[in-house]
């Protein structure tokens, strides 16, 4: 059952008392206690006086009725459609013929029942394949018409000739530069004492000789695998018949020979590029100096060559496998019986004439038009006269008035509501006991337990 909102206010804070008093009891004991060991005693929380009973709320007063509005204007009546006129009656179509009757499918025989299937028997020997049929002839391919010779292209005209471009001004003659001055000669490098020889490593010491290996027993020796039978042999396939010849392919057209392009006219020489200046030449760099000679390594001692292994023992033969026994004969499969020959369709009657169309009434004909007068003579163009004034717009029609809206009823005020009661003041709460020394972990900076009982 969940506490009502009201009352949570007033429980919750007492709930809190209890369980700061009890706290801080238990905590006043311990300060004061010289043995840090023995157990804390219970303090019992202290008893709360009944609760004051709150008055009843009062009733919230009935909403008032809510008015009615006046009814809608009638809307206005629209003009009547005008009536539209009848589509023509569509002319009559002949019948169409009566199909005959289609001819009934013939009753197929009742399939003969085939006996249970045997137990399965061994493959025999493949029968001879039969003979293929013999293919039919490929007929020749006709020979298609020659296709018609292509019409001669027009000769292109030709490019016109494209002017000389102008000489290039000859480029000013590159001044000299002055000599660079020769790089400082490099210092030679100061010789490096030589490095110490390293030390000698001790030589290892030798490896004490393994023990030998027990001598493996001897495995019986397995008796002869007997030989496998010998296969049947496969029945010779028979010679395939030799393929027809195909026939010779008919010759393809003569192509007709391309037309000759005309010739085009020659490039204009190109003008000679000017000499490019030549560079100057690098300074010679200084050589290297020789790096001085690196010591030799030291050799070093000789591995102990590993110890022989020893030899494989030799396995003994194996066993050979048991004979197996052979298959049973199968049962010779029976021949399916033969299926009962199909009786023949019936002739399917002839087809009706379609009755014949009627004729299509003549129409009639058309009044001859009467001839046009002859067209005067155009007479000469007068000036144009003035423009006459427009003629005034008919004055639009009124739109009827539409009917005021009702003036919306003035609503009720709402009453007013009652003042709450006020909530009954909480009871006293007994004074907190001053806290000791060591009632926490206030040495750690955490203060203690104030902040654990929120």
């Amino acid at each position: 059952m969940r506490t009502p909102p009201r009352w949570r206010s007033v429980l919750a804070p007492a709930a809190m008392a209890a369980a700061l008093a009890a706290a801080a009891l238990g905590g006043t004991g311990a300060a004061h206690a010289d043995d840090h060991d023995a157990p804390h005693a219970a303090t019992p929380a202290p008893a709360h006086g009944p609760q004051p009973a709150h008055p009843a709320k009062p009733d919230h007063p009935a909403e008032p009725g809510r008015p009615q509005y006046p009814g809608k204007p009638d809307q206005p009546v629209h003009p009547a459609k005008p009536e539209q006129p009848g589509h023509p009656a569509k002319p009559e179509q002949p019948e169409q013929p009566v199909h005959p009757a289609k001819p009934e499918y013939p009753v197929h025989p009742d399939k003969p029942q085939y006996p249970g299937k045997p137990e399965r028997p061994v493959h025999p020997d493949k029968p001879a394949h039969p003979a293929k049929p013999v293919t039919p002839v490929t007929p020749v391919k006709p020979e298609y018409p020659a296709h018609p010779a292509k019409p001669v292209h027009p000769e292109k005209p030709a490019h016109p000739v494209t002017p000389e471009k102008p000489a290039y001004p000859a480029k000013p003659v590159k001044p000299e530069y002055p000599a660079k001055p020769a790089h400082p000669a490099t210092p030679a490098k100061p010789a490096y004492p030589a490095k110490p020889a390293k030390p000698e490593q001790p030589s290892k010491p030798a490896y004490p000789a393994k023990p030998a290996h027990p001598a493996t027993p001897a495995k019986p020796a397995y008796p002869a695998k007997p030989a496998y039978p010998a296969k049947p042999a496969k029945p010779e396939y028979p010679s395939k018949p030799a393929k027809p010849d195909y026939p010779a392919k008919p010759a393809y057209p003569a192509k007709p020979a391309k037309p000759e392009y005309p010739s085009k006219p020659a490039y204009p020489a190109k003008p000679a590029k000017p000499e490019q200046p030549s560079k100057p030449a690098y300074p010679a760099k200084p050589a290297k100096p020789d790096y001085p000679s690196k010591p030799a390594k030291p050799e070093q001692p000789a591995k102990p060559a590993y110890p022989a292994k020893p030899a494989k023992p030799d396995y003994p033969a194996k066993p050979a496998h048991p004979s197996k026994p052979a298959k049973p004969a199968y049962p010779a499969k029976p021949s399916k019986p033969d299926h009962p020959a199909k009786p023949a369709y019936p002739a399917k009657p002839a087809k009706p004439a379609y009755p014949a169309k009627p004729a299509k009434p003549e129409q009639p004909s058309k009044p001859a038009y009467p001839a046009k007068p002859a067209k005067p003579a155009h007479p000469a163009k007068p000036d144009h006269p003035a423009k006459p004034a427009y003629p005034s717009k008919p004055a639009k029609p009124e739109h009827p008035s539409k009917p005021a809206h009702p003036s919306k009823p003035v609503k009720p005020e709402h009453p007013s509501k009652p003042a709450h009661p006020s909530k009954p003041d909480h009871p006293s709460k007994p004074a907190k006991p001053s806290k000791g020394k060591h009632s926490g972990h206030e040495d750690k900076g955490h203060g203690g337990h104030e902040g654990h009982g929120d």
